[in-house]
């Protein structure tokens, strides 16, 4: 099959390597001294499956035409789909007579993830892989930088595992201040932890049996008939170039970090005031749409709710649509998730001035839990630099 097939130049993939037969692909399309650069997932770079077929990229047994893998780069995690992996990029080239190839550069970007998910550091990834790939395309080689960038002799990669992994061949970072950083980690959690304590609500007083009678209702559907307010869905495309907010980002009270296809679908936006729920899950959540937030592109199962100022407080109306017991009776099962039935939830119909009381509270709640999601993102931060450190030597035990 091999011989017959001139795609297969570098040997025939594996059942389980179908991205090491696109690859091949790729080359067989390419002319003599032509270059591609290829999206792969990260296992390709290290799966024993593979190992003949990318020590083969990197040499060949004859020696007039030499190896056609030039460059294997690390993204941050964010970077394209999923985004909780950190994809590879392998750059190629069409092997020719003149192109000798005795190193094989290897580039980390991976520091350049952002918190959350948010999005990686472009400018940064965009610097240090061009910075790289510029000086060992010009010269044939680059010098240590450790933790970031190598080029690595085939002869040194050319092992039992053949592992083109860029984090497994760099030298570790230089870490001069890891303790300085720390220091500024812990001044941050010290602040945070003050205003979550600043911001923790007062102790509860119990309503008095007499004066807690049940509320008159009415649901959601029924505002939207009533004109109370608009309630629209998040769509799976649109045109506009703007950041989308997605329902992990709602679930875990993220900036919007996603994207959508391109189509002529004519994308929902969201304005400051509105309330977005995620319709699966099962999660009792509802996010108000601030000035920050405000503009994104409302995502794939969001439901965006816009209430009428004049007769819903948007956090009076978030503040009852987060209770457990109302998002337990309007929720059913679609296949093997929970699915939300927006229209059936349930708020009070209380008076403007109470409306507002009530959303007072709600926002005040709203802020502390947000406070302790960034108390508790500081202190895992802590703790994973304090690990890294005491290992690493730079920090002192005591």
């Amino acid at each position: 099959m091999r011989g017959l097939n001139p795609r297969w130049e570098y040997g025939f993939p594996a059942r389980t390597e179908s991205e090491l037969a696109w690859v091949q692909h790729a080359l067989a399309r390419l002319r003599d001294g032509g270059t591609a650069v290829l999206l792969m997932p990260p296992a390709v770079a290290s799966r024993r499956s593979g190992r003949r077929i990318r020590a083969d990229l990197l040499r060949r047994a004859d020696l007039l035409r030499r190896g056609a893998l030039r460059a294997v780069v690390a993204l941050p995690a964010g970077a394209a789909p999923p985004y909780s992996v950190p994809l590879h990029l392998w750059v190629l080239r069409r092997p020719d007579r003149t192109h000798a190839q005795p190193e094989l550069l290897l580039v980390d970007a991976g520091r350049f993830t952002a918190e959350g998910r948010r999005g990686p550091d472009w400018p940064g990834v965009r610097e240090t892989v061009l910075d790289a790939w510029g000086a060992f395309d010009r010269d044939g080689s680059v010098g240590e930088r450790p933790g970031v960038a190598r080029s690595v002799p085939v002869i040194e990669l050319l092992d039992d595992d053949v592992d083109l992994t860029p984090a497994r061949r760099l030298p570790p970072p230089a870490d001069t201040d890891g303790a300085g950083r720390l220091a500024d980690v812990r001044a941050r959690l010290d602040e945070t932890l003050r205003l979550t304590a600043e911001l923790a609500p007062p102790p509860a007083e119990p309503v008095p049996s007499a004066a807690s009678g049940r509320l008159p209702l009415t649901t959601v559907g029924e505002l939207a008939r009533a004109g109370g307010l608009v309630m629209r869905t998040g769509g799976h495309g649109g045109r506009a170039r703007v950041p989308v907010l997605t329902d992990h980002d709602v679930l875990i009270g993220t900036a919007p970090s996603g994207t959508l296809p391109e189509s002529e679908e004519e994308p929902v936006l969201t304005e400051p005031g509105d309330v977005v729920l995620p319709v699966l899950g099962g999660g009792a959540v509802a996010r108000v749409v601030d000035e920050a937030t405000a503009g994104a592109v409302l995502g794939r199962n969001l439901v965006l709710l816009c209430p009428d100022p004049a007769a819903l407080d948007a956090w009076f109306l978030a503040g009852f649509l987060r209770g457990t017991a109302n998002h337990r009776q309007a929720s059913g099962y679609a296949s093997t998730a929970t699915r939300l039935d927006v229209r059936r939830l349930q708020l009070p119909r209380l008076a403007p001035d109470e409306q507002r009381r009530y959303g007072e509270r709600f926002r005040a709640l709203d802020a502390f839990e947000r406070a302790l999601r960034e108390a508790g993102r500081l202190g895992e931060q802590l703790v994973r630099g304090m690990y890294d450190g005491l290992t690493a030597g730079t920090i002192a035990p005591d």
